[in-house]
């Protein structure tokens, strides 16, 4: 979660197809993301925002997965000296753009990758997919404004099970408890994203854009006030015994033996 080189290849690339614009995460195979990431996303989403050519983005990825989050593989110790800060500084941008998102997840979404499709107003996917929100099996409180986004999509109840548990579902899973809006097959993920965004931009853009405006009222605003409690919540457990633990069980593909402390 932590920044990288100012001289790092850009993780976004855009594409445009009529008044649909496609941004793809290009950090294959896993698009794990940081403060690079997320600031370049909202900066092209601020920029969109102000162009009148586009009136829908589909968000995608390259690779194996859609995002698997963020990257614990390099991180000291195991856990020493992180701070999300400058991340979700960017990340809870992503929910300022005015213009309609549509998340093509055709492969894993994991715990920060959960909060990135969440970001979108809509999600197609298919049943190979893989979603998570597995930061309590990795020993530290959810993030990223998940603590808001997803009880409000999918019902607090569901919404508890998947944190506490960390348990994975497909995307058949995830269309039916409504994480995911569409279906399809895994090579048609992108392409149907894509229809489904071109079929948003025939309708009258300023009409689409208050519509949303209205359906997400004060969104923004909620999210960046319950990412203050994850985020203090998270630079505690950041340096607890059991986020070093949890990373090192995940690195190892074992299950963790936690202590509580």
């Amino acid at each position: 979660m932590t920044a990288s080189s100012p001289s790092s290849p850009s993780p976004l690339a855009q594409s445009r197809d009529g008044h649909v614009v496609t941004l793809t995460l290009c950090r294959p195979p896993h698009n794990f993301v940081d403060a690079q990431a997320m600031r370049e996303l909202a900066d092209t989403l601020a920029t969109l925002d102000g162009d009148a050519g586009c009136r829908a983005i589909v968000l995608a990825a390259e690779g194996k997965s859609f995002c698997a989050g963020a990257d614990f593989s390099s991180v000291p110790g195991g856990g020493e000296a992180m701070d999300p800060a400058d991340f979700y500084a960017h990340a809870l941008r992503l929910f300022d753009n005015r213009k309609p998102v549509v998340a093509a997840v055709h492969g894993a979404a994991v715990g920060a990758g959960v909060g990135l499709a969440l970001t979108a107003d809509f999600r197609v996917t298919c049943e190979a997919a893989r979603f998570s929100v597995n930061f309590n099996r990795l020993g530290f409180h959810p993030g990223f404004g998940l603590s808001h986004t997803l009880p409000r999509l999918i019902g607090a109840q569901r919404a508890a099970m998947l944190f506490y548990t960390g348990r994975r579902i497909d995307g058949r899973e995830a269309l039916a408890i409504g994480l995911a809006d569409e279906l399809v097959a895994a090579d048609e993920v992108l392409a149907r994203a894509q229809a489904l965004a071109a079929q948003i931009s025939e309708s009258a853009p300023l009409a689409v854009q208050s519509t949303r405006a209205t359906l997400r009222a004060d969104l923004a605003q909620e999210v960046r006030a319950i990412n203050r409690r994850e985020l203090a919540e998270q630079q505690l457990q950041f340096r607890s015994e059991d986020f070093r633990e949890g990373v090192q069980a995940m690195a190892e593909r074992r299950t963790p033996r936690f202590n509580g402390r």
